[in-house]
């Protein structure tokens, strides 16, 4: 199998997409469109790449941000850590660098937020390091083609691949070499219905001559998710409402969100008003519930959030909520960096 990466790569100069950092070695590029793209499709990422480009062209810009301009940019894409690592680690690079990336392997490790995926994706590429870059996409062609029934979830299957993956390395274009397998397995060899009869490694893959490619690449099942009960209180105080910035370690650090009530349970109004955070929310303040909205579900990785949004005019003072949230209109929420299950609220209230 000597060939492969000479197929591979002729396969990558005829059939690759247009994308804009592929049109750089400059290492800022390739490092905001790996953030960016873990986690999300390229087609959802390009717009978001864009304007943070538009924004902050360079890392000495994006470390002089503020995190929720930041965050306000990120809105939407989700697994907002990604974009609270990125801003740490540029002024990182900014402040104790000079605004240079470290140009390895083993140095990119060292900054937050970059893992061995995006450290051998930045080096290979941008600095031709012979490093193999290793993520789903490239499992799913490797345990194909080579019929690899490791798992690909565990140490050892980490250990199985990633001398797969250095087997078949151009070491003389390495960056090329791991745009071409990534790109190979988004656009061909997929999960699920892969175009084996356009795939230039046909000829060579045991999965597919075996009648394996549905069973291949092997993972071992996740943890079950687990259900929590958010219900979001959107006081209406003087054409006022009222938000917090959530700073627990938790989902959506550092995101804005009106004054909510987690329960491990749904509950019904009637049970939700004796429970003791209300009690302290209303602090003794008149208010009246107006509506209630239907239910709002937002999954993320091992957890389902399930929100109403309760709309409550209050009358007279508030002065609980004066002293431990913003008072904002509800117009002006749209300025803060808030998680999607509250912009879509937001969205339909409009």
């Amino acid at each position: 199998m000597s060939n492969i990466s000479e197929i591979i790569a002729e396969w990558y100069v005829h059939n690759k997409r247009e994308l804009p950092w592929r049109k750089t070695k400059f290492p800022y590029c390739i490092w905001l469109s790996e953030i960016i793209l873990q986690q999300t499709r390229i087609n959802q990422g390009l717009k978001y790449y864009l304007k943070f480009i538009d924004q902050y062209p360079d890392v000495h810009m994006l470390a002089s941000a503020d995190l929720d301009d930041v965050l306000k940019i990120w809105q939407g894409l989700g697994y907002y850590t990604r974009a609270r690592n990125m801003h740490e680690t540029a002024r990182v690079i900014a402040n104790q660098f000079g605004g240079s990336f470290p140009s390895s392997y083993k140095e990119l490790l060292n900054l937050k937020g970059i893992g061995k995926y995006t450290a051998a994706a930045i080096a290979s590429i941008a600095f031709g390091e012979p490093v193999p870059v290793v993520d789903g996409n490239v499992y799913r062609i490797l345990a194909r083609v080579f019929g690899e029934h490791t798992p690909v979830n565990t140490s050892e299957g980490e250990s199985v691949f990633r001398k797969l993956a250095e087997h078949i390395l151009d070491y003389r274009n390495p960056g090329q070499h791991n745009q071409a397998l990534m790109e190979l397995g988004s656009l061909i060899c997929r999960p699920k219905k892969p175009l084996c009869h356009d795939c230039p490694l046909a000829q060579y893959c045991r999965a597919k001559h075996s009648g394996l490619i549905p069973d291949l690449p092997v993972k071992i099942p996740k943890k079950a998710s687990r259900n929590r009960y958010f219900n979001y209180l959107v006081f209406m105080h003087h054409e006022k409402t009222y938000i917090c910035k959530r700073n627990s370690n938790d989902i959506w650090h550092s995101l804005y969100e009106f004054p909510m009530i987690e329960t491990s349970e749904p509950l019904n109004i009637k049970q939700l008003v004796k429970h003791k955070e209300w009690e302290s929310l209303m602090s003794g303040s008149a208010y009246q519930i107006r509506n209630i909205s239907g239910i709002y579900h937002h999954k993320l990785t091992h957890q389902n959030i399930y929100a109403r949004f309760i709309d409550i005019p209050v009358n007279g003072e508030a002065p609980y909520l004066e002293k431990h949230f913003i008072s904002v209109t509800l117009d002006s929420i749209v300025q803060y960096a808030v998680p999607r299950l509250i912009e879509r609220y937001l969205q339909d209230l409009k």
